[in-house]
């Protein structure tokens, strides 16, 4: 169960790019985070309405979704939002898959899990193969206050997703499932983000195509309601920190999308960081005694 879980979840953010993509146009991007959102979190309603499944919640756990809400549907979108306007997208992805170790750091500090060094090591590992697959991109950006700037906003974008995994987690262990906590969470999310949206005086858009409606129908479904609850589900069954590893996998997957529809042409330090990438993977998921078992590797 975990493992198709995991690969859903990969899967599906993976190929949400495309669908990103195809926002752009007329409708400014955070009133389609607010659409995207505020629609996921109806269709969650409905079918927890539905399917009798929808948990009730004190006053401590809506407070909990209403800062889930904040990091995990509102701040950490913004955050890359703007951080892309400064930075190529591919050391944005190097970023945000620091997630595995801020989670894995965060766990630590917040439910006194231990560290595993075999996470820290595969996670490591990954940072290093995401950095090989981007290398040209990276190579060819210079340096400037701007790219400062930019690296400081999607730090903050991966530790505001840091901080929502940490609190589905914290309302998993007390019973709560993340369906439940993902609908009020993207609920409260969209509505802050729209008020934002109309302190800011940006219109409310809507593109009536195939192409506009098409994709946000893709992100609300498959990539909202499906990829998050997957996700989140993840979180607290293998906890945060070996969940986070798909944040590695995500630009592996969008990288073989791209070279089938867009003509990505893979190099060899692109493979060898996949190859690492892969690597880091398997020790991530590698229970710490097998590890131990192996002479040179750390438990």
């Amino acid at each position: 169960m975990n493992l198709s879980l995991y690969l859903l979840t990969v899967l599906i953010w993976g190929t949400t790019w495309i669908a990103l993509k195809l926002q752009l146009g007329v409708v400014a991007i955070p009133v389609s985070i607010v659409y995207r959102f505020a629609l996921a979190a109806l269709v969650l309603f409905v079918l927890l309405l539905v399917s009798g499944k929808l948990q009730a919640m004190n006053r401590r756990a809506h407070l909990i979704c209403l800062a889930q809400g904040l990091c995990l549907f509102c701040l950490n979108f913004m955050c890359f939002l703007h951080a892309s306007q400064w930075v190529p997208t591919g050391l944005v992805a190097v970023v945000f898959s620091t997630a595995t170790l801020w989670n894995a750091l965060n766990a630590r500090v917040f439910f006194g899990q231990k560290i595993a060094r075999n996470v820290l090591l595969g996670g490591g590992l990954g940072l290093l193969g995401l950095g090989l697959l981007f290398w040209p991109e990276l190579a060819g950006h210079s340096a400037s206050p701007q790219t400062l700037l930019g690296l400081g906003l999607g730090l903050l974008g991966t530790l505001c997703f840091s901080a929502g995994n940490m609190l589905s987690s914290l309302q998993q262990k007390a019973g709560l499932k993340p369906m439940t906590t993902n609908a009020w969470g993207m609920a409260y999310g969209a509505t802050m983000l729209a008020l934002y949206c109309l302190a800011q005086g940006i219109a409310f858009d809507v593109e009536w195509n195939t192409r506009y409606i098409g994709s946000l129908l893709y992100l609300v479904i498959p990539g909202s309601v499906i990829g998050f609850t997957a996700y989140l589900t993840l979180v607290g069954r293998m906890g945060p920190e070996r969940a986070a590893y798909c944040t590695v996998l995500f630009p592996v997957v969008a990288l073989n999308v791209s070279a089938v529809v867009e003509g990505y042409q893979w190099t060899a330090p692109a493979l060898a960081g996949l190859v690492l990438v892969m690597l880091g993977n398997v020790l991530v998921f590698r229970k710490p005694r097998a590890l131990a078992a192996i002479p040179g590797k750390l438990a």
